[in-house]
C-alpha cells in the first residue's frame, strides 16, 4: 500500500488554513490528499472552516451557525482570502479530498452534494464523531470513511469497525505500537496526525503507518525517504 501524505487544511503551515489559496498550494506541492473541515452556515451552506467560531481564522467574531453565507463571505480568512464553500474547493483542485464533518447535520448536507456530483471515488469523509461517520455511510453507499481520534485507547479499533470505517486518523502523540498493530490486524489503515518534524516521521516509520497528515509540503518529499 502506498504511503499517503495528506495536506492538513491545505498547507496550513505556510498558507491561511482552509482557503482556496492553501488548497491550490497543497495540490501544487504534490500532496496525495487534501484535508478540510466543514460546517453549516445559518442558511445551510456547507462552508470550509475548522472552528465552530470564525474568531481565530478570520477578522470576524461569533459562531458560523449564526452567520449567513453572505456574512461569512464578507470576512477576511487570511491574505485577502474568503471563506470558501465546499463546492468551490471541488472546482478549484483535482486532488482527492478528505472532508471532516462535525455532526450528523453536516453529514446530511455533505451527502446531498456527494450524491449529486458523484464524489464517492474522490472524497473520503472523516469525523471525530462515530454517529456522523455512521450517518454518511448510511446516506452515501460505498463512501470511504475515516474515524478521527485525539484521545483514545485500543477501543478505537472496535469503534472504527462498528461504524464501518476502514481508516483511523490518530493523534501521533498518543499513538502506540499496540494500537497500530491491533488496527492493522483488523484490516484498518492508520494515518498519523499532525506529522511536522523528522522525529514524527521516524515515529511514523517505526509504527509502520499508512500515511501522515501534515501542515508542511516539505513532508511529502522527506517522507519518501523516511517513511
Amino acid at each position: 500500500m502506498n504511503f499517503l501524505t495528506i495536506g492538513h487544511r491545505g498547507v496550513m503551515g505556510v498558507e491561511p488554513e482552509n482557503t482556496l489559496r492553501s488548497f491550490v498550494a497543497a495540490q501544487q506541492a504534490g500532496l496525495d490528499v487534501i484535508e478540510l473541515d466543514l460546517h453549516l452556515s445559518k442558511d445551510g451552506a456547507l462552508v470550509v472552516m475548522h472552528d465552530a467560531e470564525v474568531d481565530r481564522t478570520t477578522d470576524g467574531t461569533g459562531p458560523i451557525a449564526e452567520k449567513t453565507l453572505a456574512e461569512l463571505r464578507a470576512l477576511d480568512a487570511g491574505r485577502g482570502e474568503r471563506v470558501p464553500v465546499f463546492e468551490e474547493v471541488l472546482d478549484a483542485v483535482r486532488t482527492p479530498l478528505q472532508a471532516e464533518i462535525k455532526d450528523v447535520t453536516a453529514a446530511r448536507a455533505l451527502a446531498e452534494v456527494m450524491r449529486r456530483r458523484d464524489l464517492v471515488s474522490r472524497v473520503e469523509v472523516s469525523s471525530f464523531h462515530d454517529e456522523a461517520v455512521a450517518e454518511i455511510a448510511r446516506l452515501v453507499p460505498g463512501v470511504r470513511t475515516a474515524l478521527v481520534a485525539g484521545r483514545y485507547g485500543t477501543d478505537v479499533v472496535e469503534r472504527a469497525k462498528a461504524v464501518g470505517a476502514p481508516t483511523l486518523c490518530l493523534d501521533i502523540r498518543r499513538l502506540t505500537l499496540e494500537i497500530a498493530e491491533r488496527a492493522h490486524a483488523a484490516g484498518l489503515r492508520v494515518i498519523g496526525w499532525v506529522v511536522n518534524t523528522q522525529d514524527h516521521l521516524r515515529l511514523v516509520r517505526a509504527l509502520q503507518l499508512d500515511g501522515a497528515t501534515t501542515d508542511y509540503p516539505e513532508i511529502k518529499r522527506t517522507a519518501r525517504f523516511t517513511a
